[in-house]
C-alpha cells in the first residue's frame, strides 16, 4: 500500500547551500569579504588594524544585514536592486509603444530659455509586461507566452462541517496536482461606488405600492450614502491567472521552482530563436493548450461550489487597466476610448443624411 508524502507549503524557497545559506546569501558574503580582505592586504603596511576597522565592520555589518535580512518575504538585497531599479527608471512614462517623437520645431521655437523647464520631465516610453488582449480574452505576454484571466466565487469554509472542509481541501488538492504550468490565485480590493445603486433607490421609491416599503426605501438609500463618506468601501475580488510559456516546459529544480540553469536556457532560447516565437502556428497551439487548462480548472472546481468565469477581452482589459492604476476613481470599463481610437462626435439631426426605406427605424432616420 502506498504511503501518502508530504509536501512542503514553501515549494518557492531557494535551495540552501551551505550553513542554510543560499546560493545569493554565499555570494553576497563572499563578495564582501573578498572587498574586505583585499583592502586589509593593500593597506596593512601602513595602517594600523584597528583604523581599518573602522569603515571595515560597518560594511560588513550591512553585507550581512543585506544577505540575511528579508522583508515582506523577499531578501533586503532584491528589495535594494529593486529601489535602485525604480530610482533609474524615468518617472514620466507614456502609452507610445512606436517610441517618443520629437517635440516639432514650431513649438519648441516658441520657448525661451526662461521658460525651459529646470528638472528632466522628458517622457519616456512605457513598457508594460502585456502587449495586447485578443478578441477571446487571452492576454499576449510577448516572448513569455500567453496568459488568460478568470473570476472565481468564494466558498464559506468555516461554516461547513469538518467532513465537508475535508472533501473541499480533498478536491482542491486534485486540483493542484493536476497542474502541469504556472497559476496564479489573485484576490484584489478595490474601491466600491454605491451611488448607482442609491440613485436607483431614491427614483425607485415613489412607485413602490406602500408607503412603509417607500421610507424604507428611502432610509436604506440614506444609510448607504452615510456609509460611503464615513467609510472607504472595498469590494473584493477571486482571479485566476493560468499562464502558458511559449513552447515546451523547460525543467525545474527539485523544490518545483524554475531552476538557474533552466532561466539562462530560457533567455537563451529567447535570444537565438525570437523569430519562431512569434509564428502564428505556434501561438495558436499554446493558445489551446491555454484554454483547456481553462476547462480543466472549471470542471475540476466547479462539484465544490467554485464557479469559474472566464473573462472576455473587455473585462481582461479593465482588470489590467485597474491593475495599471489602482487608486484611480474611474473604474475602467471596455467602452473606454483607448489610447489610439480616434473619439468623434456625433452628427446634428439636421445634417443627417437621407435614410433609404429599407431601414427598420420607425422614424425613418436609421441608426448611425
Amino acid at each position: 500500500m502506498t504511503q501518502p508524502i508530504r509536501i512542503p507549503a514553501d515549494v518557492d524557497r531557494e535551495d540552501t547551500v551551505l550553513a542554510n545559506l543560499t546560493a545569493r546569501q554565499l555570494m553576497v558574503l563572499a563578495v564582501a569579504g573578498i572587498v574586505l580582505y583585499a583592502g586589509w592586504s593593500f593597506t596593512h603596511v601602513f595602517v594600523p588594524l584597528p583604523v581599518f576597522l573602522i569603515p571595515a565592520v560597518p560594511v560588513g555589518a550591512a553585507a550581512v544585514f543585506l544577505a540575511l535580512g528579508r522583508r515582506d518575504g523577499l531578501s533586503l538585497d532584491r528589495l535594494m536592486l529593486a529601489a535602485l531599479r525604480q530610482r533609474l527608471t524615468p518617472r514620466h512614462q507614456v502609452a507610445a509603444p512606436e517610441g517618443i517623437p520629437p517635440a516639432p520645431a514650431w513649438l519648441t521655437h516658441q520657448v525661451t530659455e526662461s521658460e525651459q523647464p529646470t528638472g528632466d520631465i522628458a517622457p519616456a516610453a512605457l513598457r508594460l509586461p502585456a502587449e495586447g488582449v485578443s478578441e477571446t480574452g487571452v492576454i499576449d505576454l510577448g516572448t513569455d507566452g500567453v496568459a488568460a484571466v478568470a473570476v472565481c466565487s468564494t466558498v464559506n469554509f468555516a461554516l461547513r462541517t469538518p467532513t465537508e472542509q475535508d472533501s473541499l481541501v480533498a478536491a482542491f488538492g486534485r486540483y493542484l496536482h493536476s497542474l502541469t504550468a504556472p497559476v496564479q490565485v489573485l484576490i484584489r480590493a478595490e474601491r466600491l461606488d454605491l451611488s448607482a445603486q442609491i440613485d436607483e433607490l431614491r427614483q425607485y421609491a415613489p412607485s413602490l405600492q406602500h408607503p412603509a416599503l417607500e421610507a424604507a426605501a428611502r432610509e436604506h438609500a440614506d444609510y448607504l450614502a452615510q456609509l460611503g463618506q464615513r467609510t472607504d468601501l472595498l469590494r473584493r475580488q477571486v482571479l485566476l491567472v493560468l499562464r502558458e510559456p511559449l513552447g515546451p516546459s523547460l525543467p525545474a529544480d527539485v523544490l518545483g521552482g524554475g531552476s538557474p540553469l533552466a532561466a539562462l536556457a530560457r533567455r537563451r532560447r529567447q535570444g537565438t530563436s525570437g523569430s519562431e516565437h512569434q509564428d502564428q502556428a505556434v501561438r495558436r497551439a499554446v493558445e489551446a493548450r491555454l484554454v483547456r487548462r481553462l476547462g480543466e480548472a472549471i470542471e475540476l472546481l466547479g462539484p465544490i461550489g467554485i464557479v469559474v468565469t472566464p473573462l472576455d477581452a473587455g473585462q481582461a482589459t479593465a482588470v489590467l487597466a485597474a491593475a495599471c492604476n489602482p487608486d484611480s476613481l474611474l473604474s475602467p470599463s471596455s467602452a473606454l476610448a483607448g489610447a489610439d481610437d480616434v473619439i468623434t462626435t456625433a452628427a446634428p439631426e439636421e445634417n443627417w443624411p437621407a435614410v433609404p426605406p429599407s431601414w427598420d427605424e420607425p422614424d425613418g432616420r436609421g441608426a448611425l
